[in-house]
């Protein structure tokens, strides 16, 4: 079902600080920006490697608010890893299955994600403590 681990998402207080010390420290490259507002975040990805279905990044989240989801992350925890994403082919199908596996969804249906993406989240607490993204790429 997995293809790959698609990116790891990390959280921050301040976005341009945490690229310049990621593109300069591991010369990693910034291929997209956005503001999610769905999700509450700006967020850049950045490119790690090319593999068998698609591409490995580090997703960089800066919360629009305090209350936004990644702003209360900030406010227990502080900066660090949020959440590691998997690439799989249908993020519906990925859904259902883990769904009948007994895993429990924090989305109902596939919601929008970074650069085109489709994704949904998994509850942390089914799956040691760690939140889980399954993320489909956009397809041309």
């Amino acid at each position: 079902m997995f293809m790959r681990i698609d990116h790891v998402a990390i959280a921050c207080h301040d976005l341009e600080e945490k690229i310049a010390f990621f593109s300069e420290t591991f010369e990693l490259t910034v291929v997209a920006r956005e503001v999610n507002e769905e999700q509450g975040v700006k967020e850049a990805m950045l490119h790690i490697a090319d593999g068998e279905g698609g591409g490995s990044y580090i997703q960089l989240l800066e919360p629009l608010s305090e209350d936004s989801p990644v702003g209360k992350f900030l406010a227990r925890r502080g900066e660090g890893l949020h959440h590691v994403a998997f690439g799989v082919p249908d993020v519906s199908e990925a859904m259902a299955k883990i769904k009948e596996k007994g895993v429990r969804l924090l989305d109902e249906r596939p919601r929008h994600g970074s650069m085109g993406s489709e994704i949904a989240f998994l509850h942390p607490k089914d799956v040691g403590g760690m939140l889980t993204e399954l993320v489909q790429a956009a397809r041309p």
